[in-house]
Protein backbone atom coordinates (compact mmCIF):
# COMPACT_ATOMS: atom_id res chain seq x y z
CA UNK A 1 0.00 0.00 0.00
CA UNK A 2 2.74 2.65 0.50
CA UNK A 3 4.55 2.61 -2.74
CA UNK A 4 1.00 3.33 -3.74
CA UNK A 5 0.36 6.28 -1.89
CA UNK A 6 3.53 7.81 -2.27
CA UNK A 7 2.88 7.70 -6.14
CA UNK A 8 -0.02 9.09 -5.99
CA UNK A 9 1.95 12.27 -3.53
CA UNK A 10 4.07 12.78 -6.52
CA UNK A 11 1.89 12.92 -9.14
CA UNK A 12 0.07 15.37 -7.32
CA UNK A 13 3.04 17.62 -6.62
CA UNK A 14 4.15 17.49 -9.90
CA UNK A 15 0.53 18.61 -10.90
CA UNK A 16 1.20 21.59 -8.85
CA UNK A 17 4.44 22.17 -9.91
CA UNK A 18 3.07 22.11 -13.73
CA UNK A 19 0.70 23.85 -12.94
CA UNK A 20 2.64 27.01 -11.64
CA UNK A 21 6.50 26.91 -12.78
CA UNK A 22 6.62 30.53 -13.55
CA UNK A 23 6.65 33.71 -11.30
CA UNK A 24 5.69 36.98 -11.46
CA UNK A 25 7.37 39.84 -9.58
CA UNK A 26 6.87 43.19 -9.46
CA UNK A 27 5.22 46.13 -7.45
CA UNK A 28 2.17 48.31 -7.31
CA UNK A 29 1.40 51.80 -7.13
CA UNK A 30 0.30 55.24 -7.29
CA UNK A 31 0.66 58.19 -9.76
CA UNK A 32 3.57 59.77 -7.29
CA UNK A 33 5.19 56.71 -6.78
CA UNK A 34 3.90 55.25 -3.22
CA UNK A 35 3.53 51.63 -2.90
CA UNK A 36 0.07 50.36 -2.40
CA UNK A 37 -0.75 47.90 0.13
CA UNK A 38 -4.11 45.35 0.16
CA UNK A 39 -4.37 45.84 -3.70
CA UNK A 40 -6.55 42.51 -4.45
CA UNK A 41 -5.14 40.64 -7.67
CA UNK A 42 -6.51 38.39 -9.83
CA UNK A 43 -4.31 35.88 -12.19
CA UNK A 44 -6.76 35.22 -14.85
CA UNK A 45 -5.11 31.88 -16.14
CA UNK A 46 -5.95 30.03 -12.84
CA UNK A 47 -8.97 32.41 -11.43
CA UNK A 48 -6.68 33.04 -8.12
CA UNK A 49 -6.40 35.84 -6.34
CA UNK A 50 -3.94 37.71 -3.98
CA UNK A 51 -2.46 40.66 -2.62
CA UNK A 52 -0.01 43.23 -2.71
CA UNK A 53 2.23 43.42 -0.04
CA UNK A 54 2.54 46.19 2.59
CA UNK A 55 5.08 47.61 0.78
CA UNK A 56 2.92 47.40 -2.59
CA UNK A 57 5.36 44.21 -3.28
CA UNK A 58 3.49 41.07 -5.02
CA UNK A 59 4.98 37.57 -6.38
CA UNK A 60 2.04 35.55 -8.11
CA UNK A 61 2.92 31.82 -9.59
CA UNK A 62 1.14 30.85 -12.68
CA UNK A 63 1.70 28.35 -15.54
CA UNK A 64 2.34 30.50 -18.39
CA UNK A 65 4.99 32.78 -19.60
CA UNK A 66 2.88 36.20 -19.96
CA UNK A 67 -0.48 36.17 -18.55
CA UNK A 68 -3.07 38.16 -18.04
CA UNK A 69 -3.10 39.92 -14.31
CA UNK A 70 -5.91 42.70 -13.23
CA UNK A 71 -5.40 44.89 -9.94
CA UNK A 72 -8.49 45.90 -7.91
CA UNK A 73 -7.97 48.38 -5.34
CA UNK A 74 -11.26 50.22 -3.17
CA UNK A 75 -11.10 54.07 -4.57
CA UNK A 76 -8.83 53.46 -7.55
CA UNK A 77 -9.26 52.37 -11.02
CA UNK A 78 -9.82 48.68 -12.48
CA UNK A 79 -6.44 47.93 -14.20
CA UNK A 80 -5.58 44.75 -16.62
CA UNK A 81 -1.99 44.28 -18.40
CA UNK A 82 0.13 41.82 -19.42
CA UNK A 83 3.00 40.34 -17.18
CA UNK A 84 6.20 38.14 -18.15
CA UNK A 85 7.47 36.46 -15.62
CA UNK A 86 11.26 37.14 -17.04
CA UNK A 87 10.63 40.70 -16.06
CA UNK A 88 10.07 42.91 -13.29
CA UNK A 89 7.31 44.83 -13.70
CA UNK A 90 6.01 47.92 -11.81
CA UNK A 91 1.84 48.73 -12.34
CA UNK A 92 0.26 52.14 -11.30
CA UNK A 93 -3.15 52.15 -10.81
CA UNK A 94 -4.77 55.82 -10.54
CA UNK A 95 -7.32 57.36 -8.12
CA UNK A 96 -10.77 56.81 -9.49
CA UNK A 97 -13.10 60.14 -10.38
CA UNK A 98 -14.61 59.72 -6.76
CA UNK A 99 -11.04 59.97 -5.42
CA UNK A 100 -9.83 62.13 -7.35
CA UNK A 101 -12.82 64.69 -6.65
CA UNK A 102 -13.83 63.21 -3.62
CA UNK A 103 -17.80 63.80 -2.74
CA UNK A 104 -18.35 65.89 0.13
CA UNK A 105 -19.52 64.27 3.03
CA UNK A 106 -22.46 65.41 5.94
CA UNK A 107 -22.72 65.13 9.39
CA UNK A 108 -26.56 64.75 8.91
CA UNK A 109 -29.09 64.04 6.21
CA UNK A 110 -33.31 64.81 6.29
CA UNK A 111 -34.05 62.93 3.79
CA UNK A 112 -35.55 64.59 0.30
CA UNK A 113 -35.42 68.24 2.23
CA UNK A 114 -33.62 70.91 0.35
CA UNK A 115 -30.82 72.17 2.90
CA UNK A 116 -30.68 75.80 3.71
CA UNK A 117 -27.39 77.93 2.97
CA UNK A 118 -27.39 80.37 5.42
CA UNK A 119 -16.92 78.54 4.41
CA UNK A 120 -14.30 78.88 6.96
CA UNK A 121 -14.51 81.17 9.57
CA UNK A 122 -11.81 82.94 11.28
CA UNK A 123 -11.25 84.10 15.33
CA UNK A 124 -7.95 85.97 15.95
CA UNK A 125 -5.98 83.75 13.37
CA UNK A 126 -7.45 79.99 14.34
CA UNK A 127 -9.94 78.82 11.90
CA UNK A 128 -13.24 76.94 12.37
CA UNK A 129 -15.69 75.51 9.36
CA UNK A 130 -18.84 77.66 9.19
CA UNK A 131 -21.81 75.70 10.21
CA UNK A 132 -25.75 75.99 9.49
CA UNK A 133 -27.97 75.15 12.29
CA UNK A 134 -30.20 72.12 12.05
CA UNK A 135 -33.54 73.57 11.93
CA UNK A 136 -37.09 71.69 12.32
CA UNK A 137 -38.64 69.57 10.38
CA UNK A 138 -42.46 68.69 9.69
CA UNK A 139 -42.91 64.66 10.11
CA UNK A 140 -45.83 64.62 7.57
CA UNK A 141 -43.28 66.27 5.30
CA UNK A 142 -39.69 65.03 6.45
CA UNK A 143 -40.30 61.76 8.52
CA UNK A 144 -36.59 60.58 8.16
CA UNK A 145 -33.33 61.91 9.23
CA UNK A 146 -29.91 60.33 9.20
CA UNK A 147 -26.66 61.07 11.23
CA UNK A 148 -23.25 60.12 11.79
CA UNK A 149 -22.13 58.58 14.95
CA UNK A 150 -19.19 60.70 15.29
CA UNK A 151 -16.40 59.84 18.11
CA UNK A 152 -14.83 63.36 18.46
CA UNK A 153 -14.82 65.28 21.81
CA UNK A 154 -12.55 68.19 20.44
CA UNK A 155 -14.76 71.16 20.68
CA UNK A 156 -16.01 70.68 24.74
CA UNK A 157 -12.29 70.94 25.39
CA UNK A 158 -11.19 73.62 23.29
CA UNK A 159 -14.57 75.80 24.59
CA UNK A 160 -12.70 75.22 27.98
CA UNK A 161 -9.81 76.71 26.76
CA UNK A 162 -11.34 79.97 25.57
CA UNK A 163 -13.77 80.47 28.15
CA UNK A 164 -10.33 79.98 31.15
CA UNK A 165 -8.72 82.49 29.06
CA UNK A 166 -11.70 84.73 29.64
CA UNK A 167 -12.79 84.97 26.32
CA UNK A 168 -15.87 84.66 24.00
CA UNK A 169 -16.64 81.11 22.44
CA UNK A 170 -16.25 81.37 18.19
CA UNK A 171 -20.01 79.80 17.71
CA UNK A 172 -18.61 77.90 14.91
CA UNK A 173 -16.20 75.95 17.57
CA UNK A 174 -19.41 75.10 19.68
CA UNK A 175 -19.98 71.26 17.94
CA UNK A 176 -22.88 70.28 20.72
CA UNK A 177 -22.41 66.69 19.33
CA UNK A 178 -18.94 66.42 20.75
CA UNK A 179 -19.75 68.59 24.15
CA UNK A 180 -22.73 65.42 24.64
CA UNK A 181 -19.91 62.87 24.20
CA UNK A 182 -17.16 64.38 26.11
CA UNK A 183 -18.66 62.85 29.36
CA UNK A 184 -17.63 59.60 30.59
CA UNK A 185 -20.92 57.43 30.99
CA UNK A 186 -22.28 54.15 32.93
CA UNK A 187 -21.27 51.41 30.22
CA UNK A 188 -24.14 48.85 29.54
CA UNK A 189 -23.43 45.91 27.55
CA UNK A 190 -25.07 44.95 24.41
CA UNK A 191 -26.33 41.43 24.16
CA UNK A 192 -24.40 38.40 22.84
CA UNK A 193 -23.55 38.45 19.17
CA UNK A 194 -24.56 42.23 19.39
CA UNK A 195 -22.49 45.26 18.57
CA UNK A 196 -24.38 47.79 20.48
CA UNK A 197 -26.79 48.31 23.32
CA UNK A 198 -29.28 50.66 22.73
CA UNK A 199 -31.90 52.80 24.92
CA UNK A 200 -34.18 55.74 24.45
CA UNK A 201 -35.87 58.12 26.66
CA UNK A 202 -38.13 61.07 26.38
CA UNK A 203 -38.52 64.13 29.06
CA UNK A 204 -39.41 67.71 29.13
CA UNK A 205 -37.29 70.61 27.11
CA UNK A 206 -35.52 73.06 29.83
CA UNK A 207 -35.37 75.50 27.30
CA UNK A 208 -38.83 75.35 25.34
CA UNK A 209 -41.69 74.02 27.70
CA UNK A 210 -44.10 73.27 24.94
CA UNK A 211 -41.37 71.38 23.67
CA UNK A 212 -39.99 67.68 24.95
CA UNK A 213 -36.34 66.43 24.60
CA UNK A 214 -35.86 62.42 22.89
CA UNK A 215 -32.60 60.86 23.96
CA UNK A 216 -30.98 58.49 22.58
CA UNK A 217 -27.73 56.21 23.44
CA UNK A 218 -25.71 53.94 21.72
CA UNK A 219 -22.94 51.96 23.82
CA UNK A 220 -20.55 49.93 21.47
CA UNK A 221 -19.22 46.62 21.92
CA UNK A 222 -16.14 46.56 24.62
CA UNK A 223 -13.08 44.61 23.52
CA UNK A 224 -11.75 43.20 26.59
CA UNK A 225 -7.80 44.49 26.88
CA UNK A 226 -6.01 41.07 26.40
CA UNK A 227 -8.02 40.42 23.25
CA UNK A 228 -7.15 44.27 21.32
CA UNK A 229 -5.50 43.48 18.10
CA UNK A 230 -1.29 44.21 17.77
CA UNK A 231 -1.01 48.32 17.03
CA UNK A 232 1.38 49.74 14.40
CA UNK A 233 1.19 53.65 15.18
CA UNK A 234 3.00 56.16 12.98
CA UNK A 235 3.34 59.09 15.62
CA UNK A 236 4.01 61.69 12.99
CA UNK A 237 4.83 64.91 15.45
CA UNK A 238 4.87 68.68 14.21
CA UNK A 239 8.22 69.94 15.62
CA UNK A 240 7.67 73.57 13.47
CA UNK A 241 8.67 76.69 15.05
CA UNK A 242 4.70 77.19 15.90
CA UNK A 243 4.75 74.93 18.08
CA UNK A 244 7.74 76.04 20.73
CA UNK A 245 5.25 77.18 23.31
CA UNK A 246 4.81 75.42 26.36
CA UNK A 247 0.74 74.64 25.77
CA UNK A 248 1.98 72.58 22.09
CA UNK A 249 5.34 70.67 21.65
CA UNK A 250 5.88 69.83 25.59
CA UNK A 251 2.38 68.89 26.29
CA UNK A 252 2.34 66.13 23.82
CA UNK A 253 5.52 65.13 25.06
CA UNK A 254 4.31 64.48 28.32
CA UNK A 255 1.01 63.27 26.57
CA UNK A 256 3.18 60.66 24.45
CA UNK A 257 5.13 59.87 28.15
CA UNK A 258 1.49 58.83 29.48
CA UNK A 259 0.43 56.92 26.41
CA UNK A 260 3.90 55.10 25.95
CA UNK A 261 3.54 53.63 29.18
CA UNK A 262 0.49 51.18 28.12
CA UNK A 263 2.34 49.50 25.43
CA UNK A 264 2.69 46.29 24.89
CA UNK A 265 5.39 44.14 23.64
CA UNK A 266 3.19 43.04 20.55
CA UNK A 267 2.83 46.92 19.63
CA UNK A 268 4.99 48.94 17.35
CA UNK A 269 5.57 52.54 17.60
CA UNK A 270 7.49 54.63 14.68
CA UNK A 271 7.79 58.23 15.14
CA UNK A 272 8.20 60.96 12.61
CA UNK A 273 8.83 64.68 12.74
CA UNK A 274 8.56 67.51 10.43
CA UNK A 275 9.38 71.45 11.20
CA UNK A 276 12.00 72.46 8.35
CA UNK A 277 11.90 69.30 7.13
CA UNK A 278 10.77 65.59 7.41
CA UNK A 279 12.25 63.06 9.21
CA UNK A 280 11.96 59.38 10.83
CA UNK A 281 13.66 59.96 14.57
CA UNK A 282 12.29 56.66 15.78
CA UNK A 283 12.56 53.56 13.82
CA UNK A 284 9.70 51.01 14.08
CA UNK A 285 10.42 49.79 17.69
CA UNK A 286 8.99 47.15 19.91
CA UNK A 287 6.15 48.31 22.96
CA UNK A 288 8.49 47.19 25.20
CA UNK A 289 11.92 48.78 25.01
CA UNK A 290 9.80 52.00 26.73
CA UNK A 291 13.02 53.52 27.51
CA UNK A 292 14.53 53.88 24.18
CA UNK A 293 11.10 55.33 23.01
CA UNK A 294 10.77 57.94 26.07
CA UNK A 295 14.72 59.30 25.10
CA UNK A 296 13.52 59.72 21.64
CA UNK A 297 10.51 61.90 22.79
CA UNK A 298 12.30 63.92 25.45
CA UNK A 299 14.86 64.71 22.59
CA UNK A 300 12.12 66.69 20.18
CA UNK A 301 12.41 70.54 19.53
CA UNK A 302 10.90 72.87 17.77
CA UNK A 303 11.73 75.26 14.85
CA UNK A 304 11.74 75.36 11.22
CA UNK A 305 7.99 75.71 8.88
CA UNK A 306 5.72 73.40 8.11
CA UNK A 307 6.17 71.11 5.64
CA UNK A 308 2.78 69.50 6.94
CA UNK A 309 1.78 68.07 3.73
CA UNK A 310 5.01 66.12 2.60
CA UNK A 311 5.38 64.68 5.90
CA UNK A 312 1.48 63.21 6.16
CA UNK A 313 2.76 61.33 3.22
CA UNK A 314 5.60 60.05 4.11
CA UNK A 315 4.12 59.02 7.80
CA UNK A 316 1.48 56.82 5.31
CA UNK A 317 4.26 55.10 3.73
CA UNK A 318 6.06 54.04 7.35
CA UNK A 319 2.80 52.73 8.00
CA UNK A 320 1.77 51.05 5.07
CA UNK A 321 5.82 49.63 5.50
CA UNK A 322 4.71 47.77 8.87
CA UNK A 323 1.12 47.26 8.14
CA UNK A 324 -0.13 44.41 10.73
CA UNK A 325 -2.86 42.83 8.65
CA UNK A 326 -6.41 42.53 11.04
CA UNK A 327 -4.06 45.10 12.96
CA UNK A 328 -4.67 48.41 14.69
CA UNK A 329 -2.68 50.36 11.89
CA UNK A 330 -2.99 53.96 12.77
CA UNK A 331 -1.30 57.21 12.14
CA UNK A 332 -1.28 59.96 14.55
CA UNK A 333 -0.40 63.30 13.80
CA UNK A 334 -0.01 66.02 16.64
CA UNK A 335 -0.10 69.22 15.78
CA UNK A 336 -1.72 73.16 15.63
CA UNK A 337 -2.56 72.58 12.00
CA UNK A 338 -0.75 74.75 10.70
CA UNK A 339 0.35 74.02 7.42
CA UNK A 340 2.45 76.25 5.61
CA UNK A 341 4.61 74.55 3.23
CA UNK A 342 3.05 71.99 0.65
CA UNK A 343 0.03 71.46 0.03
CA UNK A 344 -2.18 73.71 2.23
CA UNK A 345 -5.43 74.20 1.45
CA UNK A 346 -8.34 71.84 2.75
CA UNK A 347 -9.43 70.55 -0.75
CA UNK A 348 -5.91 69.80 -1.23
CA UNK A 349 -5.53 67.62 2.00
CA UNK A 350 -8.77 66.27 1.83
CA UNK A 351 -8.05 64.70 -1.77
CA UNK A 352 -4.82 63.51 0.01
CA UNK A 353 -6.14 61.77 2.66
CA UNK A 354 -9.26 60.37 1.12
CA UNK A 355 -6.78 58.22 -1.43
CA UNK A 356 -5.08 57.00 1.88
CA UNK A 357 -7.79 55.92 4.04
CA UNK A 358 -8.17 53.33 1.18
CA UNK A 359 -4.78 52.07 2.61
CA UNK A 360 -6.74 50.59 5.70
CA UNK A 361 -5.00 52.85 7.81
CA UNK A 362 -6.97 55.06 10.18
CA UNK A 363 -6.09 58.61 11.22
CA UNK A 364 -5.66 60.89 14.96
CA UNK A 365 -5.78 63.89 14.86
CA UNK A 366 -4.44 65.72 18.46
CA UNK A 367 -4.69 69.44 18.29
CA UNK A 368 -2.87 71.71 20.72
CA UNK A 369 -1.81 75.84 20.86
CA UNK A 370 -3.94 78.57 20.20
CA UNK A 371 -3.80 82.13 18.09
CA UNK A 372 -2.89 80.06 14.87
CA UNK A 373 -4.84 76.70 15.69
CA UNK A 374 -6.51 75.57 12.66
CA UNK A 375 -9.51 72.91 13.67
CA UNK A 376 -11.27 73.11 10.42
CA UNK A 377 -8.50 71.66 8.60
CA UNK A 378 -7.87 68.59 11.62
CA UNK A 379 -11.63 68.08 11.62
CA UNK A 380 -12.06 67.61 8.06
CA UNK A 381 -8.56 65.48 8.05
CA UNK A 382 -9.83 63.01 10.71
CA UNK A 383 -13.19 62.10 9.33
CA UNK A 384 -11.98 61.86 5.97
CA UNK A 385 -8.56 59.64 7.28
CA UNK A 386 -11.46 57.19 9.05
CA UNK A 387 -10.24 58.25 12.76
CA UNK A 388 -10.72 60.96 14.96
CA UNK A 389 -9.83 64.18 16.60
CA UNK A 390 -9.59 65.59 20.25
CA UNK A 391 -8.05 69.01 21.54
CA UNK A 392 -5.47 68.92 24.58
CA UNK A 393 -5.52 72.22 26.06
CA UNK A 394 -3.85 70.70 29.46
CA UNK A 395 -2.52 67.46 30.72
CA UNK A 396 -5.18 66.31 32.25
CA UNK A 397 -6.99 66.35 29.06
CA UNK A 398 -4.28 64.44 27.72
CA UNK A 399 -4.19 61.98 30.20
CA UNK A 400 -8.24 61.72 29.42
CA UNK A 401 -7.67 61.28 25.82
CA UNK A 402 -4.63 58.78 25.74
CA UNK A 403 -4.39 56.95 29.07
CA UNK A 404 -8.12 56.92 30.77
CA UNK A 405 -10.06 56.59 27.33
CA UNK A 406 -7.06 54.77 24.85
CA UNK A 407 -8.74 51.92 23.83
CA UNK A 408 -12.02 54.46 23.10
CA UNK A 409 -9.84 56.85 21.19
CA UNK A 410 -7.30 54.83 19.32
CA UNK A 411 -9.52 51.09 19.01
CA UNK A 412 -12.16 51.01 16.67
CA UNK A 413 -14.78 48.03 16.67
CA UNK A 414 -16.82 49.25 13.54
CA UNK A 415 -16.69 51.84 10.53
CA UNK A 416 -19.14 54.03 8.60
CA UNK A 417 -21.48 54.21 11.53
CA UNK A 418 -24.52 56.18 11.21
CA UNK A 419 -28.22 56.00 12.49
CA UNK A 420 -31.09 56.92 10.49
CA UNK A 421 -34.43 57.37 12.26
CA UNK A 422 -38.05 57.55 10.81
CA UNK A 423 -40.32 59.39 13.09
CA UNK A 424 -44.26 58.95 13.47
CA UNK A 425 -46.43 61.13 12.14
CA UNK A 426 -49.29 60.28 14.26
CA UNK A 427 -46.80 60.83 17.75
CA UNK A 428 -44.62 63.62 16.57
CA UNK A 429 -46.02 66.82 14.53
CA UNK A 430 -42.37 68.32 14.62
CA UNK A 431 -38.55 67.43 14.97
CA UNK A 432 -35.21 68.90 15.08
CA UNK A 433 -31.65 66.97 15.76
CA UNK A 434 -29.68 68.62 17.77
CA UNK A 435 -26.28 69.09 17.04
CA UNK A 436 -24.47 66.83 14.07
CA UNK A 437 -24.48 70.36 12.01
CA UNK A 438 -23.71 70.45 8.37
CA UNK A 439 -20.43 72.77 7.04
CA UNK A 440 -21.88 75.42 5.25
CA UNK A 441 -19.77 74.80 2.25
CA UNK A 442 -20.54 71.02 2.11
CA UNK A 443 -24.10 71.60 2.03
CA UNK A 444 -23.83 74.40 -0.60
CA UNK A 445 -22.47 70.77 -2.78
CA UNK A 446 -25.42 69.30 -4.60
CA UNK A 447 -23.22 65.93 -4.56
CA UNK A 448 -22.46 66.01 -0.48
CA UNK A 449 -23.15 62.33 0.82
CA UNK A 450 -23.92 61.36 4.60
CA UNK A 451 -20.49 60.36 6.36
CA UNK A 452 -20.34 57.44 8.76
CA UNK A 453 -18.34 57.50 11.66
CA UNK A 454 -15.86 55.64 13.43
CA UNK A 455 -16.62 53.89 16.93
CA UNK A 456 -14.24 52.92 19.41
CA UNK A 457 -14.17 50.38 21.59
CA UNK A 458 -16.79 50.84 24.76
CA UNK A 459 -17.82 53.83 23.14
CA UNK A 460 -20.96 56.19 24.04
CA UNK A 461 -22.79 57.88 21.52
CA UNK A 462 -25.47 60.29 22.77
CA UNK A 463 -27.81 62.09 20.74
CA UNK A 464 -31.29 64.21 20.68
CA UNK A 465 -34.01 65.61 19.40
CA UNK A 466 -35.73 68.37 20.17
CA UNK A 467 -39.76 67.34 19.13
CA UNK A 468 -43.05 68.98 19.12
CA UNK A 469 -45.69 66.34 20.05
CA UNK A 470 -48.97 66.14 18.31
CA UNK A 471 -51.80 67.45 20.36
CA UNK A 472 -53.28 63.64 20.47
CA UNK A 473 -50.58 61.06 20.88
CA UNK A 474 -50.76 57.43 22.23
CA UNK A 475 -48.69 56.88 24.97
CA UNK A 476 -48.05 53.41 24.35
CA UNK A 477 -46.95 53.24 20.62
CA UNK A 478 -43.43 54.48 19.34
CA UNK A 479 -42.46 57.67 18.59
CA UNK A 480 -39.49 56.53 16.13
CA UNK A 481 -38.31 53.69 14.56
CA UNK A 482 -34.01 53.87 14.01
CA UNK A 483 -32.38 52.09 11.92
CA UNK A 484 -28.27 51.68 12.89
CA UNK A 485 -25.82 50.65 9.89
CA UNK A 486 -22.28 49.87 10.09
CA UNK A 487 -19.64 47.81 8.53
CA UNK A 488 -17.17 45.75 11.08
CA UNK A 489 -13.33 46.37 11.25
CA UNK A 490 -11.98 43.39 9.62
CA UNK A 491 -14.49 41.97 7.42
CA UNK A 492 -16.04 44.94 6.08
CA UNK A 493 -19.13 43.85 5.94
CA UNK A 494 -22.65 45.83 6.24
CA UNK A 495 -24.67 45.53 8.82
CA UNK A 496 -27.53 46.78 10.64
CA UNK A 497 -29.76 46.86 13.38
CA UNK A 498 -33.09 48.28 13.89
CA UNK A 499 -35.02 49.50 16.87
CA UNK A 500 -38.19 51.33 18.43
CA UNK A 501 -37.62 54.54 20.05
CA UNK A 502 -40.76 54.07 22.50
CA UNK A 503 -43.05 56.85 24.57
CA UNK A 504 -41.42 56.27 27.58
CA UNK A 505 -41.91 59.42 29.14
CA UNK A 506 -40.81 61.20 32.50
CA UNK A 507 -40.70 64.51 33.51
CA UNK A 508 -36.69 66.43 34.03
CA UNK A 509 -36.73 66.32 37.20
CA UNK A 510 -37.66 62.88 37.75
CA UNK A 511 -36.02 60.99 34.76
CA UNK A 512 -32.38 59.87 35.69
CA UNK A 513 -29.75 62.26 36.61
CA UNK A 514 -27.36 61.53 33.41
CA UNK A 515 -30.04 62.49 30.70
CA UNK A 516 -30.94 66.04 33.19
CA UNK A 517 -27.09 66.06 32.51
CA UNK A 518 -26.74 65.90 29.07
CA UNK A 519 -30.24 68.73 28.84
CA UNK A 520 -28.09 71.00 30.62
CA UNK A 521 -25.04 70.41 28.12
CA UNK A 522 -27.30 70.83 25.18
CA UNK A 523 -28.12 74.26 26.19
CA UNK A 524 -25.26 75.24 27.44
CA UNK A 525 -23.39 74.52 23.57
CA UNK A 526 -27.13 76.19 21.96
CA UNK A 527 -26.28 79.24 24.47
CA UNK A 528 -22.85 79.79 23.64
CA UNK A 529 -23.59 79.12 20.00
CA UNK A 530 -26.66 82.34 20.58
CA UNK A 531 -29.56 79.66 18.80
CA UNK A 532 -32.47 81.29 17.25
CA UNK A 533 -34.00 78.01 18.80
CA UNK A 534 -34.08 78.80 22.55
CA UNK A 535 -37.20 80.09 23.91
CA UNK A 536 -37.09 80.69 27.75
CA UNK A 537 -33.46 80.74 29.15
CA UNK A 538 -30.84 81.73 31.58
CA UNK A 539 -27.84 81.38 33.19
CA UNK A 540 -29.52 80.91 36.21
CA UNK A 541 -31.52 78.22 34.82
CA UNK A 542 -29.05 76.52 33.66
CA UNK A 543 -27.01 76.82 36.73
CA UNK A 544 -29.82 75.17 38.62
CA UNK A 545 -30.35 72.53 35.89
CA UNK A 546 -26.94 71.69 36.41
CA UNK A 547 -27.11 71.77 40.06
CA UNK A 548 -29.41 68.93 39.84
CA UNK A 549 -27.43 66.27 37.87
CA UNK A 550 -24.03 67.23 38.34
CA UNK A 551 -22.42 63.41 40.20
CA UNK A 552 -20.45 65.25 43.02
CA UNK A 553 -17.77 62.11 42.60
CA UNK A 554 -17.51 63.25 38.99
CA UNK A 555 -14.33 65.36 37.82
CA UNK A 556 -15.47 66.34 34.48
CA UNK A 557 -19.25 66.94 35.47
CA UNK A 558 -17.90 69.13 38.49
CA UNK A 559 -15.63 70.92 36.11
CA UNK A 560 -18.82 71.90 33.62
CA UNK A 561 -20.25 73.24 36.61
CA UNK A 562 -17.36 75.64 37.42
CA UNK A 563 -17.11 76.39 33.43
CA UNK A 564 -20.52 77.42 33.67
CA UNK A 565 -20.43 79.94 36.26
CA UNK A 566 -17.34 81.49 34.98
CA UNK A 567 -19.00 81.99 31.05
CA UNK A 568 -21.99 83.44 32.85
CA UNK A 569 -19.40 86.32 33.90
CA UNK A 570 -18.40 86.46 30.14
CA UNK A 571 -21.61 86.45 28.61
CA UNK A 572 -23.53 88.32 30.83
CA UNK A 573 -25.37 91.02 29.01
CA UNK A 574 -24.02 94.47 28.41
CA UNK A 575 -26.62 96.25 29.94
CA UNK A 576 -27.26 94.07 33.00
CA UNK A 577 -23.75 95.06 33.68
CA UNK A 578 -24.15 98.59 33.30
CA UNK A 579 -27.22 98.56 35.53
CA UNK A 580 -24.46 96.61 38.12
CA UNK A 581 -22.31 98.96 38.17
CA UNK A 582 -24.74 102.24 37.93
CA UNK A 583 -26.56 100.54 41.20
CA UNK A 584 -22.88 99.64 43.27
CA UNK A 585 -22.17 103.48 42.45
CA UNK A 586 -25.55 104.83 43.62
CA UNK A 587 -25.08 102.34 46.69
CA UNK A 588 -21.40 103.63 47.12
CA UNK A 589 -22.73 107.52 47.04
CA UNK A 590 -25.37 106.84 49.60
CA UNK A 591 -22.93 106.00 51.84
CA UNK A 592 -20.83 108.58 51.42
CA UNK A 593 -23.39 111.05 51.84
CA UNK A 594 -24.98 109.55 55.13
Amino acid sequence: MKPRYITLVCLLLFAIVADAQYYFRGEVKDPTGAGLALVRIRVHSSNSFYQSGSTGGFGLPSSKVRDTVSFFLNGYEEKTVVLNSNEFSTVEIKPSSAISNPKRKLLSLTKDKVQERNNIGFANGETYSEQIENSFNNTAEYPSVGFALNVDKASYSNIRRFINTHSVVPKDAVRIEEMLNYFPQQYKAPQQGKEFYTESQLTDCPWNPMNRLLFLQLHARKINYDSLPPSNFVFLVDVSGSMDLPNRLPLLQTAFRMMVQNLRPIDTISMMVYGGTVGIVLQPTGGNEKEKIMAVIDSLGAGGDTPGESAIRQAYRLAQSQFIKGGNNRVILATDGDFNVGESSEEALIQLITQKQQTGIYLTCLGVGMGNYKDSKLEVLAKKGNGNFAYLDNIPEAEKVLVKELMQTLYAVVDDAYLNASFNTKQIKKYRLIGFDNRKDVLADSASILEGGEIGTGHIVTAVFEVEMNSTYNADEELATAELGYQTVNEKEKQAETFQLRNNYKSLYTVDSSYRFSAAVAMFGLMLKQSPHLKVYSWESLINLLNSSVNRNDYWQQELLQLVLKAKEIYKPVKERRRLFRKKKKEKTEIILF
